[in-house]
């Protein structure tokens, strides 16, 4: 068994790296870069940096890209304009309820957050949003979904908007970080950075930056000798709790938060803005069903200890000829 099991992920990694087509033309991914009102110059600055890192790397990931607030917005702007983000907002994410798609779609909000007890806002240009409205708007899409809050006092965003197959990002761990959060600024770098994929297979997936981000703010206010007033939290398996990048040992994590829960991470490292060759060959129900796969392989690796090693192994090893068999069928196409 153990040797059909090697042959198995052999298999996998060989067909997996075979193939050298051009990808066939297909429906893009979606970003959504939401610029909150600045409140100074010298956030408006930093705000449009990031979100001009996004925008080069939707167009380097070939994603569709719509900016809402900042310079460059396609939203309604001027003296004698009325500027409401929130309604715009709403409207993109109502048409994308109305039309699913089978990419995944990517929100990010840059700006500032606020935290009155009871509710948390992101702070727009017009009327503000609370982030359980958010939540609510978001909940009629059924495809992937990344919403990534860069803001302060974002964690409630967490606990709202957790739901199956939706990646969830707060640059917080609770409604009390209100100081400004500098995580968007790392996220905005690692999100198309090649020194982010840390397992290098030529491909940043969410995780990774996520990671990367992380690192890099906590690194600021060490260098600083400042006390952090920052702490991310990633949320993607539904429980609505999050996972800070602590708990994680390179692209696993080791502990959860709540008995039962599958560990965060898996359908985040699924997820790339910016494929790799081999990733954009596969169309997006080949990719839903591999990606489906591995989430199956990675539930029976949680329960290993739970098996002897014979049920283990008479388990596990089907889900990787099926993956296998999946990479060859795509490569044969």
């Amino acid at each position: 068994m153990r040797v059909l099991l090697r042959y198995a992920l052999l298999a996998a990694s060989l067909l997996g790296t075979a193939g050298s087509r051009a990808p066939e033309s297909r429906a893009a991914q979606s970003v959504i870069v939401v610029v909150g009102a600045p409140g100074t110059d010298e956030y408006g600055e930093a705000f449009s940096e990031w979100a001009a890192k996004w925008r080069d790397a939707a167009k380097k990931g070939d994603a569709e890209f719509t900016l809402i607030g900042g310079e460059e917005s396609n939203t309604a702007s001027g003296s004698d304009a009325t500027i409401d983000d929130r309604t715009h907002l709403k409207e993109l994410l109502d048409k994308r309820a109305k039309h699913e798609d089978d990419e995944p779609l990517w929100i990010v909000l840059i700006g500032h957050g606020s935290f009155d007890g009871e509710t948390a806002k992101f702070n727009l240009r017009g009327p503000d949003v609370a982030l359980k409205e958010l939540a609510e708007w978001l909940a009629p899409i059924k495809s992937t979904v990344a919403v990534i809050d860069c803001t302060s006092a974002s964690a409630p965003l967490v606990g709202a908007a957790s739901a199956p197959n939706r990646i969830v990002i707060a640059a917080t761990k609770s409604g009390n970080e209100l100081n400004y959060a500098r995580f968007g600024q790392y996220l905005a770098a690692a999100i198309a950075s090649d020194e982010a994929d840390l397992d290098k297979d030529e491909q940043t997936s969410l995780l990774e930056a996520y990671l990367t981000a992380c690192r890099g703010a906590a690194e600021f206010y060490e260098s600083d000798a400042r006390l952090a007033t920052e702490h991310a939290l990633l949320d993607d398996n539904g429980d609505g709790l999050g996972t800070p990048a602590a708990w994680f040992r390179g692209l696993r994590a080791t502990k959860r938060a709540k008995e039962g829960a599958s560990l965060d991470g898996l359908r985040a490292h699924q997820i790339h803005l910016l494929r790799s060759e081999r990733e954009s060959q596969l169309p997006p129900q080949v990719r839903e069903h591999r990606d489906d796969i591995e989430q199956q392989i990675a539930a029976l690796r949680d329960r290993k200890a739970e098996m002897t090693e014979d049920v283990y192994y008479a388990q596990i090893e089907p889900l990787l000829l099926e993956l296998a068999r999946l990479y060859a069928d795509a490569n044969a196409r």
